[in-house]
């Protein structure tokens, strides 16, 4: 019977085959079960909010630059404050997607290292003091971050807010056309919104020349840009809250282990 095996516990012999498979899905299901799935889920959702923040914010900042000079600023002094920010938020912007990008896989081989089923499959619970002490550090980076996340989250709100303004004004304008002559009167001024001095010239844009500006090309890119880049804060803002859960539960679970007197030493 070179190819069966005792079973003890059903008392028979059971092919080494089936065994063999018995074995390989133990294995998977240990292997699996090892997987920190709450740090993979966040890891890929602040890839992804990265990416977009990063990305369709460069993109939008270039575009938004281009509008401004076209439509609100006839001389360079104007907006050469403007675009000297725009040239610093974008090597910002390059930081962050390097930082963010190593820290989230430091989390990720972190949650891997911390994960309770991966203890198990490897062994006996190890609870260490530099353990404990790491997943400490992870908690409260994460949590500064959050807060300046959420920091950013609002101020990438105000371009779409500024963009909205401007395309619901166009909205306005384009139905009061056929019954006011009055149109002129509503504007844009980005004077207003901090984004050039108020001795720019001309500073807004009114009536039908604001419909003209509002059916661009530009205007529509920017716009969906601003609004993916709003969209990519908000998942980086939710992918870290997710990582200060799983860290917190982590650091619970390690330091529950030490009070147990399990592997505390360093």
């Amino acid at each position: 019977a070179s190819d069966s095996k005792l079973c003890p516990a059903v008392g028979f012999s059971v092919p080494r085959d089936a065994l063999l498979l018995a074995g390989c899905y133990e294995c998977c299901v240990r292997c699996l079960g090892g997987i920190p799935y709450t740090s993979l889920l966040a890891t890929l959702l602040c890839f992804s909010g990265i990416a977009l923040f990063c990305g369709c914010g460069h993109q939008a900042l270039t575009e938004t630059e281009r509008i401004i000079e076209t439509y609100f600023a006839r001389n360079m002094q104007d907006y050469a404050t403007l675009a000297y920010i725009i040239q610093y938020f974008q090597y910002i912007i390059y930081g962050l997607a390097s930082f963010f990008f190593l820290y989230c896989i430091v989390l990720l081989a972190e949650g891997f290292y911390t994960t309770s089923a991966v203890k198990q499959t490897f062994g006996e619970f190890r609870s260490t003091a530099c353990g404990r002490c790491l997943s400490t550090t992870f908690i409260v980076v994460t949590y500064i971050l959050a807060v300046i996340w959420l920091v950013v989250f609002a101020f990438s709100a105000l371009p779409v807010y500024f963009f909205y303004n401007m395309a619901t004004t166009c909205h306005t304008i384009n139905i009061l056309t056929e019954t006011s002559s009055s149109i002129n009167q509503l504007c844009m001024d980005a004077r207003q919104y901090g984004l050039l001095p108020w001795n720019a010239t001309p500073g807004r844009v009114c009536g039908m020349t604001l419909v003209a500006v509002c059916k661009t090309k530009e205007f529509f890119l920017t716009y969906d840009l601003y609004v993916a880049a709003f969209t990519g804060a908000g998942a980086t803002l939710l992918a870290l809250l997710t990582y200060m859960i799983s860290t917190t539960y982590n650091y619970a679970v390690l330091k529950f282990l030490g009070r147990k007197g399990i592997g505390t030493r360093c």
